[in-house]
């Protein structure tokens, strides 16, 4: 990939201003269109009907649309990485319209990887493409190439600072060998997950004590919808 590349995926416009109310949570599936809300159990090939929606509790937060193509799309840009067993790192970024955040672009970032993490370097790039779209730091996504769909305690962390900027800042965690369950969308916990990582200052992988009332501390997103008609411009900085 050559270096400071950026291009726009090819999937059905809808510009920043105005994107299409009438199919904002519209996602074409095999069987027929409806509405798709991403849950733990649900993969983008899964069908989703509105009883099981709308009987799902969600925390106060605002919905969050992603691309269609994004996870896959991250993928193919991960592959090479994925092969030699080291993670990949992307930074999301969204505009919010009426209530609504949808995550529009993705940045690849110059990076520095393991099999079991991955560094942002040169963030300063990232914040000058945010800051000159007028986007918001929604969250984060990255690969385990090899281990299983989970949050370590690393990865904890690193949502812990995107979440304490932006409530409804979601984790991504892609993880191409695991047969049980290749994503999850996952966020800190407002009681016990947010609280523990304020006030945890351990670095690297490390245990975190379990909350004295047994929750977890992180969960899965339940207000993420996977939106056919949003466009996705890829910043590949490496």
């Amino acid at each position: 990939m050559a270096s400071g590349v950026c291009f726009q995926v090819d999937v059905h416009s809808v510009t920043q201003s105005s994107p299409s109310t009438g199919i904002s949570f519209t996602h074409s599936l095999p069987g027929g269109s409806e509405v798709l809300r991403i849950t733990g159990s649900v993969s983008p090939d899964d069908r989703s009907d509105s009883s099981s929606i709308n009987s799902t509790k969600c925390e106060a937060l605002k919905d969050v649309h992603i691309s269609a193509r994004l996870m896959e799309d991250f993928l193919d840009l991960a592959n090479d990485n994925t092969n030699k067993d080291l993670e990949t790192c992307g930074v999301l970024g969204a505009f919010l319209k009426d209530k609504t955040f949808y995550v529009t672009n993705l940045i690849i970032p110059k990076q520095e990887a393991t099999s079991s993490s991955c560094q942002a370097l040169n963030e300063e790039q990232i914040f000058t493409i945010q800051h000159e779209q007028s986007l918001f730091p929604i969250g984060w996504i990255h690969t385990h190439p090899s281990q299983s769909c989970f949050m370590s305690s690393v990865d904890l962390h690193t949502q812990y600072s995107y979440q304490v900027m932006v409530p409804e800042a979601i984790a991504i965690v892609m993880a191409p060998t695991d047969k049980s369950r290749r994503f999850g969308i996952f966020r800190l916990s407002e009681s016990a997950g947010m609280s523990t990582l304020k006030d945890c200052k351990e670095k690297g992988f490390h245990p975190h004590q379990e909350t004295t009332d047994g929750s977890p501390l992180y969960v899965e997103c339940c207000n993420v919808y996977i939106n056919q008609n949003l466009r996705l411009e890829v910043c590949d900085l490496r």
